[in-house]
């Protein structure tokens, strides 16, 4: 039996300690954990990949975000930002931001269906913009790190990152290279013992409020698919600019920026890993991302629907509710019946993929669905609300904002499909 970072967490009043709520068990053990104290659904045993430990570890994660989240989110909206710090050290001090990584770095050491599981919590949260920094933080921004960075680079970045003491961010994207990584422009020039690092980074998410960045730069004049590195960047240094913080249609509580460097100086072993393979390794972290991502937004899309369900119920047009129409509740039941499809490829991929399989292409279509998916839900829903959907007062339109983004960031819709094509062998000679 693996030992979990579990028995050695702090008891105290100020966070919330999952051990005093359920004793993990490696998933190979099938004998059930008497410890397990949250009352799972009726369906656990049957589950394709959760067992009673992960409902539990959800339940646990669900009293983080009904207590210290959700009450201060309409807040965090206006303003334009959430305290990134606060919160990520509530969630790292209960070993949410690293539920997946090893246990010797503050990890759980559990596989990566708890990671899921822990994304469609998060999904609870009442706007689009904090879980998504918040997978930045555990999914996004670590796993390349986690996996093939040296045991210096681990402890100085991956370790109070999992802790919460550290706030992390990702460096891909630039002004003329979103979706097409290949063609990015930042440079690190290696002098002596130091790369100097000249370019910028676009949409960065948390990029005001983070202490780091995973980079990824042009580490040599190779080809473009050979000559990238990626790199653990201080945000402290010299040369490092904030130019702006972005202005977004949605995610108005994760702040956005849009991050300069010039001639920023760091240790030429900030390298994670192999010089030359920061290509590959971001490819290898989109497919926890996207899968994260999908995740996610699967129990947004629940809410939705059962929060429009339950206001057509009650507001009536004609004379009987809006919900007794026809055509809303067959619409509704259509966009359920997606939604519970789309969970069903998240899972089977997700399945293949700690058993260690390569699912790019799973993941592109959970990705591609994902994004598609949503913007039905958001559009249909939030038309069965009438004019209150128009207003900001009401979570569909919150929802009809912030989903847009699923077609865009992290690969567009565009991409998820080449991607796709190409695991088809239908992509032109």
């Amino acid at each position: 039996m693996r030992a979990w970072r579990l028995n050695f967490w702090p008891c105290g009043s100020n966070f919330y300690n999952f051990a005093s709520c359920v004793g993990l068990r490696s998933v190979s053990e099938n004998a059930p954990s008497k410890s397990v104290t949250a009352k799972a659904p009726e369906t656990t045993n049957d589950h394709l990949i959760y067992t009673q430990d992960h409902f539990a570890l959800q339940e646990s994660l669900r009293k983080i975000i009904n207590q210290e989240i959700n009450p201060h989110v309409d807040q965090w909206e206006a303003e334009g930002t959430f305290p990134a710090h606060k919160i990520f050290k509530i969630l790292g001090s209960a070993g949410f931001l690293g539920v997946s990584k090893p246990v010797e770095y503050g990890g759980m050491g559990l596989d990566f269906s708890y990671s899921v599981a822990v994304a469609e919590e998060l999904g609870n949260i009442r706007c689009g913009g904090i879980p998504m920094a918040i997978g930045v933080q555990s999914d996004m921004a670590t796993p390349a790190l986690a996996r093939f960075g040296s045991a210096e680079l681990k402890k100085e970045f991956l370790l109070p990152s999992i802790m919460g003491d550290k706030v992390a961010c990702l460096g891909v994207s630039e002004v003329g290279a979103g979706s097409d990584v290949s063609s990015i422009m930042t440079k690190a020039v290696r002098e002596g013992d130091e790369l100097v690092i000249n370019g910028g980074k676009m949409w960065t998410t948390t990029g005001t409020q983070a202490d780091w960045m995973c980079l990824l730069a042009n580490t040599s004049d190779g080809p473009p698919h050979r000559n990238k590195s990626l790199i653990c960047l201080p945000l402290n240094l010299p040369g490092v600019h904030i130019a702006r913080k972005i202005d977004k249609i949605g995610m108005w509580s994760s702040d956005t920026a849009e991050v300069v460097f010039d001639d920023v100086r760091v240790p030429c072993k900030n390298i994670i890993g192999q010089e030359g393979m920061g290509f590959t390794y971001q490819m290898l972290q989109f497919q926890e991302e996207r899968l994260w991502a999908v995740a996610n937004i699967l129990t947004k899309m629940d809410n939705i629907i059962q929060d429009t369900i339950e206001y057509t119920r009650q507001r009536k047009i004609f004379k009987q509710p809006v919900l007794y129409h026809q055509s809303v509740h067959f619409r509704l039941a259509e966009l359920q019946t997606e939604v519970e499809l789309l969970r069903s490829l998240l899972h089977c991929a997700t399945a293949l993929y700690i058993k260690g399989n390569d699912v790019t292409k799973l993941a592109s279509m959970a990705k591609l669905k994902g994004g598609r998916l949503a913007r039905e839900v958001g559009d249909s829903c939030l038309q069965y609300w009438g004019g209150m959907g128009f207003t900001s007062d009401v979570l569909v339109s919150r929802f009809y904002r912030d989903s847009r983004l699923m077609s865009i960031g992290g690969g567009a819709d565009e991409v998820m499909l080449g991607i796709i094509c190409k695991y088809m062998d239908m992509l032109p000679k």
